[in-house]
C-alpha cells in the first residue's frame, strides 16, 4: 500500500511529571526528535498552561511534530506526520525514552492512499467527496 505520509498516533503513560510540566524542555525534545528523523524544521510554537501543561508543535518540511502533556497523570499525546522517507519510528524511540515513559501504545496510519488518488484524478476543492453508507 503506498501512501503520501505516515502518522503516527501515540500515548506515553508514566512519564516524568517534571519533564512534563517544562515547555522549553518539551520544546527541545520535540525539536530534537524531529532532527534524529532528518526532518527539516521550519519552525515550532510551543505553550505552557498555568497551571502546567504543554502544547506544541514542530512544523518540519515533511509535515509536523505535535505534543499536549499531563504531567499530573504522567501523560502525554504526541502526533508524528511524515512525508517521503523520514521514518517517524525514529521519533517515536527518542521521546519515549526522553519522556521516561513506563509504557506506550501507538497507532500507525497511512496518509493519502496513492491508490485512491489516483482512482478519483483531480480533486475539486469546492467539492466534498464520501462514500455514501450503503
Amino acid at each position: 500500500m503506498n501512501a503520501l505520509g505516515r502518522h503516527i498516533l501515540v500515548e506515553y503513560y508514566n512519564c516524568n511529571n517534571e519533564i512534563l510540566k517544562d515547555p522549553k524542555l518539551i520544546e527541545t525534545y520535540m525539536k530534537e526528535s524531529a532532527i534524529k528523523m532528518g526532518a527539516t524544521i521550519v519552525e515550532s510554537c510551543f505553550h505552557h498552561f498555568n497551571p502546567y501543561g504543554v502544547s506544541g508543535a514542530v512544523i518540519i518540511s515533511e509535515s509536523h511534530l505535535t505534543i499536549h502533556t499531563w504531567p499530573e497523570y504522567g501523560y502525554a499525546a504526541v502526533d508524528l506526520f511524515t512525508c517521503g522517507t523520514i521514518d517517524p519510528w525514529v521519533g517515536f524511540d527518542y521521546l519515549e525514552e526522553k519522556l521516561l515513559a513506563d509504557i506506550s501504545e501507538s497507532t500507525e496510519i497511512p496518509r493519502g492512499l496513492t491508490q485512491k488518488i489516483a482512482k478519483h484524478g483531480n480533486f475539486n476543492a469546492n467539492t466534498i467527496y464520501h462514500k455514501p453508507n450503503i
